[in-house]
Formats: C-alpha cells, structure tokens, sequence
C-alpha cells in the first residue's frame, strides 16, 4: 500500500468539509429570511424579532452549557422556538418566557456547571438586555439597536465555531446565517425608515 492510497480517503472528504459549513450558513439565511417575511396582520419588522432571535440564541448556548452537551443547544434552540410561539398563542409576552427561561437555567447551571454557565450567562444577560432595552425605546432606534444587537451576535457565534466549543458547530453556523439576516434586515429597515 502506497502514501498515495493511504491519503486518498482524506482527499474525498474534504468536499464535505466545505460544504457542510456553507450548508449551515444557508440553512440559518433560510430560516432568518422566513422569520423576516411579511405575513397577514403582520406590521412589518419590530424590536421584537430581532429580541425574540436573540434570546432564542442565547438560550440555546445557555442550555447547553448548563447541560454539558453541545448538542443540547439545538434541542434547546427549536424548544424555545415552539414556547414563543406558544406563549403569543396564550397572550403571555415572549420576552418574560424568555428572561423567565434565562433565570432559571443560570440558577441551575451556578450549581452544576458554574465554569460553563457564567460566560453563557453573561453574554445573555448582554445580548438579551440591549434586546430588551430596544423595545422601550421609539419604534426606528429600538429596531436599529435591537438589529445590531443581533448582528453583532455573530461575533460570539464565530467565537464559538473557531473554538468548538460550548454548541455544535453546525449550530453556531446556522446562528450567523440567522443572526445577519434578521439583524442586518432590521438595521436596514431602520435606516430606510
């Protein structure tokens, strides 16, 4: 058996290699572009959205800190999804499902995985509080911070994908896809006004 053999099955996955990470990003664009469409009684782009992406992020990192299991995060993600939609089908404001659901997995994690869970717990308490405060805000400036509250979530995202760490990488790929679509929509729609 040859060097040449030996290296040849490393060869044909390196095409799964790229576009792997360019499907997750797609995937993530995909589903930020679905969030962002217009639909019935919709008004168009609010502090809302970009809120409500944010804090299903970060819990998703959240929760999979306080687990110990990366792939807990996309569970979490796609569980809290289905609450916030559930919580405006029984009237009850999303974002207290979600400060609630931050709280109380930070409580958890401080006794199981205090390492893991402070810095998740801390980049919640940020990205979420700017979400949070945009929505007190006038409609144009509370979308526009809120937007780039969202955007610059990529930023821990990629921290996350270089490090592979915390969530899968395929989930922080499917987050920056996300992440800059419905943020970068929401700076856009701002400014456009």
């Amino acid at each position: 058996m040859s060097t040449a053999d030996v290296a040849a099955p490393t060869e044909r996955s390196a095409p799964a290699r790229t576009w792997a990470p360019v499907a997750w990003v797609a995937l993530g664009v995909a589903t930020g572009v679905l969030m962002i469409l217009p639909g019935g009684d919709d008004d168009g782009l609010t502090s809302m959205q970009p809120t409500t992406v944010i804090g299903i992020a970060v819990l998703g990192y959240l929760t999979a800190a306080v687990a110990g299991r990366r792939w807990v995060g996309w569970v979490a993600a796609w569980t809290f999804a289905v609450l916030v939609v559930v919580a405006g089908a029984l009237d009850v404001p999303r974002t207290a499902v979600l400060v609630a659901s931050a709280v109380i997995l930070t409580g958890i994690g401080l006794v199981l995985r205090p390492r893991l869970t402070v810095p998740q717990a801390l980049a919640a308490a940020g990205y979420l509080g700017v979400a949070l405060i945009a929505l007190a805000l006038a409609p144009r400036i509370g979308l526009a911070i809120a937007g780039l509250a969202l955007v610059a979530h990529v930023v821990w995202d990629v921290l996350h994908y270089r490090r592979d760490a915390v969530v899968t990488r395929s989930l922080a790929l499917w987050c920056i896809g996300l992440d800059l679509v419905v943020g970068g929509a929401c700076v856009v729609a701002a400014v456009a006004g």
